[in-house]
C-alpha cells in the first residue's frame, strides 16, 4: 500500500500508483529470491488435497528449471489462472466484510477476484499478480532516528507493467477497490517483522478508506493502532471528513493517525485540509525536488509547514534524494524525511531490523 512507481518484472519492483515514477526503486534481486523461494515453499507445503495436481506441476517446473524459481513460480501462476478460468473459478474470493484466504500461501500471494466481463489483459494484471510489500524507512529530523516505515506495493510481472498502470486499470474495471484491499493484507501481515518502535505508513485511496473491509483488517491488524498510519492517496475530493460515520469517522474511532500529501504541482485543498484534520501532512517529491534552487518551492513548502503548525499535524518531507534537499528539509524545520538519500525500500525484513541500529550508530559522536 510511497511514490516510488516502477515495475517488479523478476527483478524489479513497483509501487502504489500514487507515488512519483522518479522514485522507483531497484529491488535488490537476492532479497526477490528469498521472497520467491518462500512463497514456493508454503505453496509445496500446502495440504489440500484438491491442490495436488497444481502443486507437483510446480515441482517439475522447478526441476525443470532450477535456477530461476522466479520463472517457475511465474508459469505457475498462468496455468493456475488458465485453469481457473476454465472451471469457472478464482483462486481466492474477497468476501462483502472480510477477507477470506483458503490457502496456506495466501498470506504472501493474493490472488484478486475477476469478472467474466473484464478484458484479458487486466484479468492477467489481477488474477496472476503476485503481491509483496517493501518498507522505506521514515528519519526523524534533525537527529536521524528511523521512526517508521511506509509499505510500497510490489508486484512480479512478465509484463513489466508499473504498479501504477495496474491499479489504475483495476480502478477502471471496477476493482481498484479489491486490489488495495489485496494489497493491504499483504502489508499487515509483512508488518509483523518491523521493529516494534516504529509505526507503519499504509497507502489508501479515499474510496478504499471507507470500505467496511478496512475497518476489519486493521482492526485485527497485530499492530497496535498507535502504530498505524493511513495516508491518502490521490484526490480528496470525496474524502468526507475526519469523524463522520460515512467517512474516515469509523477509522479514527480505532485510535489510528490519517496523513495527506501536499503536492508542488496541485497544492491540496485548504479547506479539505481542515476538513481532515490529518495528524501529518507530506511534502511530496514534487515540491522537494530542486528546493535547494527554488525560492518558489521554498515558499510554497514554508506555506504548508505553517499551515500544519496551525492544525497541530507534523510534516513529512519525501522524495529525498541528495544533501541539499536534506539540507532544506531540515532548515524547514519538519518532523521528518524519507527517500533514497536516507534509505531505499526493501522486502527483507533483516534490513527493516537494522535500519535502526545503523541509524544510532551515525548518529553516534565520533572517538
Amino acid at each position: 500500500m510511497a511514490q516510488e512507481a516502477g515495475s517488479l518484472s523478476p527483478d524489479g519492483g513497483a509501487d502504489h500508483p500514487s507515488k512519483d515514477a522518479a522514485e522507483a526503486p531497484a529491488l535488490d534481486n537476492s532479497s526477490m529470491r528469498e521472497q520467491v523461494k518462500d512463497i514456493i515453499e508454503s505453496i509445496l507445503a500446502d495440504s489440500e488435497s484438491r491442490s495436488e495436481g497444481a502443486r507437483e506441476r510446480l515441482r517439475e517446473l522447478i526441476e525443470a528449471r532450477p535456477d530461476d524459481p522466479e520463472g517457475a513460480l511465474l508459469e505457475h501462476l498462468l496455468e493456475t489462472r488458465k485453469v481457473s478460468a476454465e472451471a469457472g473459478m478464482v483462486p481466492i474470493q474477497l468476501e462483502p466484510a472480510t477477507v477470506h484466504l483458503e490457502s496456506s500461501d495466501a498470506q504472501r500471494t493474493v490472488m484478486v477476484p475477476v469478472g467474466h466481463d473484464v478484458r484479458e489483459d487486466i484479468q492477467a494484471i489481477l488474477a496472476d499478480k503476485l503481491l509483496l510489500t517493501a518498507f522505506q524507512p521514515v528519519h526523524s529530523l534533525p537527529d536521524g532516528e528511523v521512526v517508521g516505515v511506509e509499505a510500497l506495493t510490489r508486484f512480479v510481472g512478465e509484463d513489466g507493467a508499473g504498479a501504477d498502470v495496474w491499479f489504475r486499470e483495476a480502478a477502471a474495471a471496477g476493482l481498484g477497490t479489491e486490489l488495495e484491499i489485496a494489497a493491504l493484507h499483504c502489508a499487515l501481515t509483512a508488518a509483523h517483522d518491523v521493529p516494534d518502535d516504529m509505526y507503519v505508513a499504509l497507502n489508501l485511496t479515499p474510496a478504499t478508506s471507507v470500505d467496511p473491509r478496512v475497518r476489519n483488517l486493521l482492526a485485527a491488524a497485530v499492530l497496535a493502532p498507535e502504530r498505524i498510519i493511513v495516508e491518502l492517496t490521490g484526490s480528496l475530493e470525496n474524502a468526507g471528513d475526519h469523524s463522520g460515520v460515512s467517512g474516515l469517522g469509523p477509522l479514527r474511532a480505532l485510535g489510528l493517525r490519517l496523513a495527506v500529501s501536499a503536492s508542488g504541482a496541485a497544492l491540496v485543498s485548504m479547506d479539505h485540509v481542515e476538513q481532515l484534520r490529518p495528524d501529518i501532512i507530506k511534502l511530496d517529491r514534487h515540491l522537494i525536488e530542486g528546493i535547494a534552487g527554488s525560492e518558489g518551492q521554498r515558499i510554497r513548502a514554508r506555506a504548508i509547514v505553517e499551515l500544519a503548525r496551525g492544525i497541530g499535524a507534523d510534516v513529512v518531507a519525501e522524495g529525498i534524494e541528495t544533501t541539499a534537499e536534506l539540507e532544506e528539509a531540515t532548515a524547514l524545520k519538519v518532523t521528518a524525511a524519507q527517500g533514497y538519500l536516507l534509505g531505499r525500500p526493501s522486502v527483507h525484513p533483516l534490513d527493516w531490523s537494522t535500519w535502526s541500529i545503523r541509524a544510532q550508530a551515525e548518529a553516534q559522536p565520533a572517538g
